[in-house]
């Protein structure tokens, strides 16, 4: 059985992943491919009790180093029980963020480094990595006032200062840049279906002929 790809859905607060996840989900169906559909944090009961840790309460409640973990913490139970076995029986995983997010909130939002969380991303992923990484970018004033239109209490990050904000836009421009083999940046500022067409022209090049 040939293996499942792995795509990923990148960015900062209110750029859209979640939509965008949606649709391109929608447009494998359309296209005979049945993609399980998966988030970070979460995706496994296990990994959805960590997230509630990390999205609700004051911004302030944890340390950088324990926000790592417990993010790395969640990862790691999501690709046991939910995307690794998807993966081997053949399937499409689409995830809304994955371990970039790690690099970029925690790595450069909040200081940490790329040394001290690309080790910690080895200790539990080994060498697995996504086979696309789609990194929706804006500019952080249009991604939180975006953000600040979403109902839900889910907004611990969205309230952090407007520093980090710009720190973490520029974060995941950087691992981008870094890796420009697996991840590509679609301009986010367009309409939803001028941004769907960008991120679609994207993932076709993973897609088996039609």
């Amino acid at each position: 059985m040939t293996r499942g790809r792995f795509v990923t859905l990148e960015g900062g607060e209110g750029a859209g992943k979640s939509t965008q996840l949606r649709r391109l989900a929608e447009t494998l169906e359309a296209r005979g491919i049945d993609p399980v559909t998966t988030r970070e944090p979460g995706g496994s009961p296990g990994a959805e009790e960590i997230r509630r840790l990390l999205v609700d309460g004051e911004p302030g409640r944890w340390g950088a180093m324990t926000e790592a973990l417990l993010h790395t913490a969640a990862r790691r139970d999501h690709l046991e029980r939910t995307v690794w076995p998807a993966l081997d029986a053949g399937q499409w995983v689409l995830c809304d963020r994955f371990y970039d997010s790690t690099m970029a909130y925690q790595g450069y939002g909040l200081g940490l480094g790329r040394e001290t969380i690309g080790s910690l991303q080895r200790l539990a992923l080994g060498d697995f990595a996504p086979d696309l990484t789609v990194i929706l970018d804006l500019p952080v004033e249009e991604g939180l006032a975006r953000a600040a239109s979403r109902p839900g209490a889910e907004d611990r990050y969205e309230r952090m200062d407007r520093a980090f904000h710009e720190r973490l836009r520029a974060g995941f421009l950087d691992i981008a840049a870094r890796e420009p083999g697996r991840c590509v940046v679609v301009d986010a500022r367009g309409t939803e279906d001028a941004v769907q067409a960008a991120v679609v022209s994207v993932v076709e090049r993973l897609l088996p002929p039609r």
